[in-house]
């Protein structure tokens, strides 16, 4: 395969490939194409490669830190929808990062194939979840990068790099998990002010979370086998030393239960 004329025969050529192009729609592009190949053979080694510190992003939105960005009301005014649409593209937008990330990042650590084959379905997944955003959003006549966004997303990669264990307590087990307590009421509230066609983008996204979530724990608890580790002291070890933010109650007991992942693990960590 080629890409702007370079050779992609591994699966991290095509994680660095993806991590270089700032043009979300070639980003988005990139990570299908590379998807459909690892699955059908047509890309079969995992290989090696050297990832950026920072992905490569477009020139808008302006990138703040996520204390100076403007509140985002509750209420169901267009503009509102609108800011939280474009919130939610832009974490899906990183999400195809973290997912290709973690490929081409980590993979001197040795991992069964299936790892691979799980963050590659995340990357695609999280690539159509983006594509469905930006087109709801082209309908309500905006667009990605029509508002500022934080950088709080790529703030927790760049924490986690030195280690995998790391990347997945906080990534899928913290931060995406955050998405099951919160993604519910928020579809609930679209229907309610007769925004179907963006409650059912969200339901979409969040029922697909869940196996992003149960990927990372799966992974966790694997890499905690490996090394004699209980995988709830290990986690909570983890987002103590590591995570700056605190784990809010009410958490989605049910959604977190479907990803394997138990209130044995952040009960204990809860504030609120």
């Amino acid at each position: 395969m080629k890409v702007a004329g370079a050779d992609v025969t591994t699966l991290c050529d095509a994680a660095r490939a993806v991590l270089t192009t700032a043009a979300p729609a070639d980003k988005v592009r990139l990570t299908r194409e590379h998807a459909a190949a690892w699955r059908d053979g047509r890309i079969a080694e995992v290989g090696t490669a050297t990832p950026p510190d920072r992905p490569a992003r477009p020139d808008q939105p302006e990138l703040r830190l996520p204390r100076d960005m403007p509140k985002r009301g509750r209420g169901g005014s267009a503009q509102n929808r609108l800011a939280l649409l474009h919130a939610l593209a832009h974490i899906e937008l990183n999400a195809i990062d973290l997912a290709w990330d973690i490929v081409a990042r980590f993979n001197a650590t040795p991992m069964p194939k299936g790892f691979y084959d799980d963050w590659v379905q995340v990357a695609d997944d999280e690539a159509r979840h983006f594509d469905l955003l930006e087109t709801r959003l082209n309908a309500l006549g905006s667009g990605y990068g029509a508002m500022p966004a934080h950088d709080g997303l790529w703030q927790a990669a760049q924490t986690t790099a030195h280690d995998l264990a790391t990347r997945l307590a906080l990534v899928p087990m913290v931060l995406e998990a955050r998405g099951l307590d919160v993604t519910p009421d928020t579809v609930r509230r679209l229907r309610e002010v007769g925004d179907t066609e963006s409650a059912d983008i969200l339901q979409l996204i969040f029922e697909e979370e869940i196996t992003h979530v149960a990927a990372g724990r799966r992974w966790f608890g694997h890499l905690c086998a490996q090394a004699g580790k209980d995988p709830v002291e290990a986690w909570q070890d983890l987002v103590r030393k590591h995570f700056k933010g605190s784990l809010k109650r009410p958490f989605n007991v049910d959604g977190r239960r479907l990803a394997d992942f138990g209130p044995e693990f952040y009960e204990p960590l809860a504030e609120g």
